[in-house]
C-alpha cells in the first residue's frame, strides 16, 4: 500500500515538477540596452541594440542558464565621431563584434506571474575577456510574455577598456547600464 501511495504522489508530482523549467526567448526589436557615461561637460546617453537572447531557468531548482548578445557596433550617442571613436578605440568592433551576458545562478524566487526580484550572477564578456558580475533583476510576468529590467555598472576601464577623455574634456571611469529585456516565456 506505501509503494502505490509514493507512485501515486510522484505521478502527480511529476508534471509539476517539470513545469517549473522555461526558456525567456528574447525578442531583440523590443529589447534595448541604454548606456550613460558622466563626463566633465555633459552626461552621454546612449543605446545598444540587442542581437538575441535565449535563457532557461528553473524556479524549483534556482538554475538559470543562457546568454544574452549585444551588437558591439550597434552603439548610438547621437554623435557621429563619438560613435565612431567609441567603436573603433574602444569597443575595437573589428576584433570583437558582441558583447555578453551568460547567466549562471540565481538567488530570489522567480514568481509564475507578477513582479519578482532576483540576482543573478554570471559572465559579462567585454573585448572577449570573461568577468564575474552580479546582477539585481526585475522580472515582470504576464502569461507567456515576461520583461527582465536591470540597472548595474560596468568598470570599464578596470576591465581593460580605453577611457575615452582628451584635454579638458574627461570621462568617469564607470559606465551605468539601463538593460530592458522582452520576451515569451515557455516550458
Amino acid at each position: 500500500m506505501k509503494v502505490f501511495a509514493v507512485i501515486t504522489l510522484a505521478v502527480f508530482l511529476a508534471p509539476a515538477a517539470l513545469g517549473q523549467h522555461q526558456t525567456f526567448a528574447v525578442n531583440p526589436d523590443a529589447s534595448e540596452v541604454k548606456i550613460k557615461l558622466n563626463t566633465t561637460h555633459e552626461i552621454v546617453n546612449g543605446t545598444f541594440h540587442v542581437h538575441s537572447g535565449s535563457v532557461d531557468f528553473d524556479r524549483a531548482a534556482s538554475k538559470i542558464s543562457g546568454v544574452v548578445i549585444v551588437l558591439a557596433s550597434s552603439g548610438k550617442t547621437g554623435n557621429g565621431s563619438r560613435d565612431r571613436k567609441m567603436n573603433n578605440d574602444i569597443l575595437k568592433v573589428d576584433q570583437y563584434t558582441t558583447v555578453s551576458f551568460a547567466p549562471k545562478t540565481y538567488s530570489g524566487t522567480i514568481a509564475p506571474s507578477g513582479d519578482s526580484t532576483i540576482q543573478v550572477s554570471g559572465v559579462f564578456t567585454l573585448l572577449g575577456t570573461p568577468h564575474d558580475l552580479t546582477i539585481p533583476l526585475q522580472i515582470h510576468m504576464e502569461r507567456s510574455m515576461a520583461t527582465a529590467k536591470a540597472h548595474f555598472v560596468i568598470p570599464y576601464v578596470q576591465w581593460g577598456l580605453k577611457n575615452p577623455s582628451f584635454l579638458f574634456w574627461k570621462a568617469e571611469n564607470d559606465v551605468a547600464i539601463d538593460l530592458n529585456l522582452v520576451g515569451q516565456v515557455s516550458n
